[in-house]
């Protein structure tokens, strides 16, 4: 369990710095917005990594990484249907807000 943390400690700070080194490059990635494929929410640009047909944003670059260097996935197609679920909701939560706004 302590060598899994300390994957988990080591994934963070790399991503994180991705992340870093995007904005250092290109300073609008992190003000400029996508629709992350994985958690559905509107995410900056900065950090993010395109695999496949996918694009995630950093916090769920640092979930796909740690879950496949854990093994507990195979590919980008697989973390994708663990996280059908989240999308789901964030659909959801967007819907209700939106019908709160027309509401009022």
């Amino acid at each position: 369990m302590e060598n899994n943390q300390k994957i988990a400690k080591e994934m963070q700070e790399v991503v994180y710095q991705m992340k870093l080194d995007d904005i250092e490059e290109n300073p609008d990635s992190e003000f400029e917005l996508f629709t992350c494929s994985a958690c559905a929410k509107d995410m900056p640009l900065a950090g993010s990594i395109q695999y496949s047909k996918y694009r995630l944003c950093n916090d769920c670059v640092l979930l796909y990484e740690l879950a496949l260097k854990l093994g507990k996935i195979k590919n980008i197609d697989e973390f994708m249907q663990k996280t059908e679920d989240t999308r789901l909701q964030a659909m959801c939560d967007f819907i209700k807000q939106e019908s709160l706004k027309e509401n009022n």
